[in-house]
Order: structure tokens, then C-alpha cells, then sequence
């Protein structure tokens, strides 16, 4: 799997690990784009690119296919992929699972809670995600935080509160907020998203 890594500002051991999740279409360098406004100096962050192409762009790339709606070709291939890929960081990176967050955006918010909830991870963040039909199956969860947009015109609002919803009624912890904004990663998000990184690793 192709990546970006970006090491501490100061070249430390790192603190925790951050593995961010680009959304369909997009790739690794627009994630990079943004980790200045993460504001986490002494963690390292990994920025995966998904293993297929981008049906309509030669630089974007996705997780599985959404052309058909709900069918999700690829999304087991995928799965074993990301899986395989997190269980080998901690032999790069010197940085357990356990704290190391998984992170992403739209499908790849739907891939955090996916491959996250099988794992051992320190948590989840999820940006404008949605949740896989029977993804979850397991009520020992890390901590989890979710985040959508009121306005989002491609992932409806009420995808996010039904993840809250299923994620609650099987007694996991959710940090849940809503921002007035359409299907993108707003500062607000950002922010709220170191505050629970750091909360979660100290």
C-alpha cells in the first residue's frame, strides 16, 4: 500500500500515531494538505492511499467502488488491505496500536469504523463517515469521536446520528458533533479532532 508518513516536527519518538483515511476520489497528498491545521507536532502521521483507482480521475483513488448504489465492490478487498497495513506500523513506527488513532473522511470515515472496530486501536475519528451494513460486531470498542456536517449534500446527516445510534446501543462511548457546514473538514472539525486526539493518548 502506497503512503505519505510525516515524522515529528522535532524527529522524537512519537508521541501516538495519527492514520488518516482520504474519501472517494481524493488521495494521501489532499490529506497532507491539512496536517498543519492538526496542530500535533510531536505525533506522527500516516496517510494511506486506497488500493483502487478513482473511476472518473486519474489521481484520486477509493476504497471500493460506489458507482452502484450499496454494493460496495471491492470494500472486502480493502478491508484486508488497511488491516494488514495498520498491524505493520508498529514495526515502523515504534508505536503500539494501542496508541495509534485511525482516522478519515467520507468513505474513508466509513473505513475507519469498519477495519477500527476489529482492532485494537486507541480510537477513531470519523469525518462525514457513515457506517457498512453489519460492519460492527463487537461491543469492545476504542474511544470513538464523529463528526458531520448539518449541510452535507453526499452523506445525509442521519447517517452520522445512525452510527451514533448503533454505536450507543451497544454501550459505546461516542463523542458526537455536528457543524454547520456541507460534506467537507471544516476547522471546527480539525480542532475537535486534536482535542480528542490528545485527550485519548495522554
Amino acid at each position: 500500500m502506497q503512503y505519505i508518513s510525516v515524522p515529528p516536527v522535532n524527529s522524537q519518538t512519537p508521541i501516538g500515531l495519527v492514520v488518516t483515511l482520504h474519501g472517494w476520489g481524493a488521495n494521501a497528498e489532499d490529506v497532507a494538505s491539512l496536517l498543519p491545521y492538526f496542530k500535533l507536532p510531536d505525533y506522527q502521521f500516516v496517510l494511506p492511499n486506497a488500493p483502487f483507482p478513482f473511476p472518473h480521475s486519474h489521481f484520486g483513488r477509493a476504497w471500493y467502488d460506489l458507482r452502484v448504489e450499496n454494493m460496495y465492490h471491492g470494500l472486502g478487498e480493502s478491508r484486508q488491505i488497511l488491516t494488514d497495513f495498520l498491524l505493520s506500523l508498529e514495526a515502523s513506527t515504534g508505536v503500539p496500536l494501542s496508541r495509534t488513532i485511525l482516522s478519515g473522511f467520507s468513505q474513508g470515515g466509513a473505513m475507519t469504523l469498519d477495519v477500527g472496530s476489529k482492532l485494537p486501536l486507541g480510537g477513531l475519528v470519523v469525518m462525514s463517515g457513515y457506517l457498512h451494513p453489519d460492519a460492527i460486531s463487537t461491543n469492545n470498542l476504542p474511544p470513538i469521536l464523529i463528526m458531520h456536517g448539518t449541510r452535507d449534500e453526499v452523506v445525509p446527516l442521519q447517517a452520522a446520528v445512525r452510527s451514533r445510534e448503533t454505536l450507543a446501543s451497544l454501550g459505546v462511548g461516542v463523542e458526537y458533533h455536528e457543524f454547520d457546514t456541507g460534506h467537507e473538514i471544516n476547522l471546527q472539525m480539525l480542532d475537535a479532532a486534536r482535542n480528542f486526539i490528545i485527550n485519548t493518548i495522554a
